[in-house]
């Protein structure tokens, strides 16, 4: 299975980047992992719904330009589906069966994702109604998909 991590910005925090590290160094036995980043655009303070719309459209014109065609995409989304770590697990070994050898999750920057985003989207996941800092989000991300990968093979992860 191929694993892309999709998303909008860099991290610059090298305590965030050691932890995407050792989770990418985790994964690489159960999964191909690619992270590809898409530049973010600049959003000014007090920013109008149509600056907003405008930087979300940018942006995704980026993100939609990695996808490839046989790419389920699972977009991360504060109103997607709130899935335990069983059933996320369930969810991958799933798509595996289905003959879905490729998965993108999708992390928007500051401000979200665009229309055309959400269009491609495949499956809406959510992993809380708060927001998380994007960067934060990728560490977490990471770390559900590795715990899934340790829940499908039988080995032991923290409950």
């Amino acid at each position: 299975m191929k694993i892309t991590i999709l998303t909008v910005g860099k991290i610059k925090e090298k305590f965030y980047r050691d932890a995407i590290a050792e989770y990418t160094k985790r994964l690489s036995k159960y999964c191909k992992l690619e992270i590809l980043e898409v530049a973010d655009e600049k959003t000014p303070d007090a920013a109008s719904e149509t600056v907003e719309e405008n930087i979300r459209q940018k942006e995704g014109e980026r993100i939609l330009k990695c996808i490839r065609e046989d790419a389920y995409v699972i977009t991360l989304e504060i109103n997607g589906k709130i899935l335990d770590s069983v059933e996320l697990s369930q969810k991958i070994e799933s798509l595996g069966i289905q003959g879905k050898s490729h998965i993108t999750f999708v992390i928007g920057g500051s401000i979200g994702l665009g229309k055309e985003v959400l269009k491609r989207s495949d499956f809406a996941l959510s992993f809380s109604k708060m927001t998380f800092p994007h960067q934060l989000m990728r560490v977490i991300l990471l770390e559900q998909i590795y715990r899934s990968y340790r829940i499908m093979s039988g080995q032991p992860y923290h409950k």
